[in-house]
């Protein structure tokens, strides 16, 4: 295994002497929050949760060839490039919470379990909320794949040794680590990070650029992980620095109400502005279907994309399903 890490930023203004924080970030108020969870009612879809479960997933197929990536569910995607597996933010548990007693349930099941998985290279995280970094699920990960590489954004390194990882790799915004003959560079992005109620912003929260033949422009392949986070013109910076995002993972779901949410997540119609600002070629909607984390029912976010992206290459697809990655004609196959 080779690896090459490079630093590709002259300042990190969103370091502070308690943890890490950006302008735009969201700040934790009690009483906004208890004014959100009092008045909180959540609706199920309007065809029942069994009919939208059944809309809304496929057999996995991984007979299907070259670069691809294959959609697990929530924020969890399998990509395969450059003849690597990687693993983005795995949670296949039951809830997203630091107990599977009470939390947020999942309404709609992974496409596969962890023992149905090939064999994986890489886990890329990118933060620490709970249906992020998942400890049930990386645990598994780690017995059924000891020698799995990991990429996190700074602070999370040592969280991941304590679970059993044996190769971190801990990045800050805009680093690059090259390993295999992959490139990761840890983006910004514009959220928060906690486990629990004395550690707010103490790690870094980040997107992922992921990159094959980095060292070879003509045959360079792109796909950007978002992450979590909220709309910010200062994201255009992303474009800047990659030009020519083959393939973005955007969120689209979590965004009601929007006094409360704004500052935490993206909407349908901000998905659709960031697939323009950052000029994707094409881009797969994820973090919707499968847990309540916000106000709006599960079907809400796939009818409002379909209604704004128009003519895009912004794809919806199912539980399970995939879309290969190609830089001229990416399409679902």
């Amino acid at each position: 295994m080779t690896k090459q890490k490079q630093d590709l930023t002259p300042k990190k203004m969103h370091h502070t002497a308690k943890g890490v924080r950006h302008h735009g970030s969201f700040k934790i108020k009690i009483g906004e929050f208890l004014r959100w969870r009092l008045a909180r009612k959540v609706l199920p879809p309007k065809v029942g949760y069994q009919t939208f479960n059944q809309t809304w997933f496929e057999p996995i197929d991984f007979s299907l060839s070259g670069d691809r990536v294959w959609w697990i569910g929530h924020s969890t995607t399998l990509i395969r490039l450059g003849g690597k597996m990687i693993l983005t933010d795995p949670i296949f548990s039951k809830r997203a919470s630091p107990s599977q007693l009470i939390g947020p349930k999942r309404r709609t099941p992974p496409a596969l379990n962890i023992d149905q998985l090939p064999q994986i290279d890489f886990i890329v995280i990118s933060h620490n909320h709970y249906d992020h970094l998942d400890y049930h699920s990386i645990r598994q990960l780690l017995v059924r794949f000891p020698h799995i590489v990991m990429m996190v954004p700074l602070g999370l390194k040592r969280t991941l040794l304590r679970w059993g990882a044996k190769c971190v790799n801990e990045l800050d915004w805009w680093e690059r680590v090259t390993v295999d003959g992959l490139s990761f560079s840890a983006t910004p992005a514009i959220h928060w990070s906690n486990r629990g109620l004395l550690d707010v912003n103490k790690a870094l929260w980040c997107g992922w650029m992921i990159q094959s033949n980095s060292d070879n422009q003509n045959q360079l392949t792109t796909v950007y992980f978002m992450g979590d986070t909220c709309y910010s013109s200062e994201l255009k910076a992303i474009a800047q620095r990659f030009p020519s995002i083959d393939l973005a993972l955007i969120p689209i779901g979590a965004y009601a109400p929007r006094w409360y949410m704004q500052s935490q997540h993206i909407d349908p119609k901000q998905a659709v502005q960031l697939y323009d600002e950052l000029q994707c070629l094409s881009a797969v909607a994820i973090h919707w279907g499968a847990f309540e984390l916000a106000d709006e029912s599960l079907d809400e976010p796939p009818e409002l994309l379909s209604e704004l992206r128009e003519a895009r290459t912004f794809h919806l697809v199912k539980i399970g399903g995939s879309l290969a990655i190609n830089r001229i004609n990416s399409r679902l196959k």
